[in-house]
């Protein structure tokens, strides 16, 4: 819960974690790691995701009501959400998986907000964020594995959840990094600090080079589609 007592001027509360006593200045970290640039980019991912998950949410319910509905995103053979929803893989906790994106983007949306507003989290609050983030990052990379090597359809909203959640995972993660949250040796933390873009953007062409040899049929012409 963020405390209501007063913090040190732009300081991080969790950067006292380190037993230094007192907390760094914010210049101190890398910008992205700092409050208020962290909680833009908290809030635009869970923006994103929240309405992804929600559309998917509409959706489904619409199939449920009628099984015939076609999807807003139900395109061709290769890329509809609508077959994709019909797989045991879309409803992996005996419930659609998009009701987990509905409350754990809102979660990202809450703390981004009070971020901004000037909260601050405990060390506790930190870590529980981390874990859902990383359980959610672990999800959306099986069923990214499932969509292309087992479903062999795309769903368009669901990749906009993969595209939220891969900024929102880095980004948490070297945060907690940075601020004593996660401890590693100063070295690797400052390396790890550093390169958030970069692990980035290294994951994104991953999904997009995994996403083109898995479908190259498709974009080479050879589907016969």
């Amino acid at each position: 819960m963020p405390s209501i007592s007063p913090a040190p001027a732009r300081g991080d509360a969790t950067a006292q974690e380190r037993g230094s006593g007192t907390a760094p200045a914010e210049h101190a970290f890398p910008l992205m790691t700092r409050d208020r640039p962290f909680a833009w980019l908290l809030l635009i991912t869970g923006i994103v995701g929240w309405l992804a998950s929600g559309t998917l949410v509409l959706e489904k319910l619409a199939v449920l009501k009628d099984p015939s509905h076609t999807t807003v995103c139900d395109v061709n053979p290769w890329i509809s959400c609508g077959q994709v929803m019909q797989t045991w893989q879309s409803s992996l906790f005996g419930f659609p998986n998009m009701f987990i994106g509905i409350v754990a983007f809102a979660v990202t949306i809450t703390t981004g907000m009070g971020l901004l507003a000037g909260a601050k989290f405990s060390r506790w609050y930190w870590i529980g964020l981390q874990t859902g983030v990383t359980l959610g990052f672990a999800l959306v990379v099986w069923l990214w594995s499932q969509a292309l090597y087992s479903i062999h359809v795309l769903c368009p909203f669901c990749m906009i959840v993969w595209a939220a959640m891969i900024p929102l995972f880095v980004g948490v993660t070297v945060r907690n990094v940075s601020h004593g949250v996660i401890p590693l040796p100063a070295a690797a933390a400052r390396i790890l600090s550093d390169s958030g873009w970069i692990l980035t953007a290294l994951l994104y062409v991953a999904v997009i080079a995994t996403i083109f040899f898995a479908f190259i049929q498709v974009f080479v012409g050879t589907s016969g589609y």
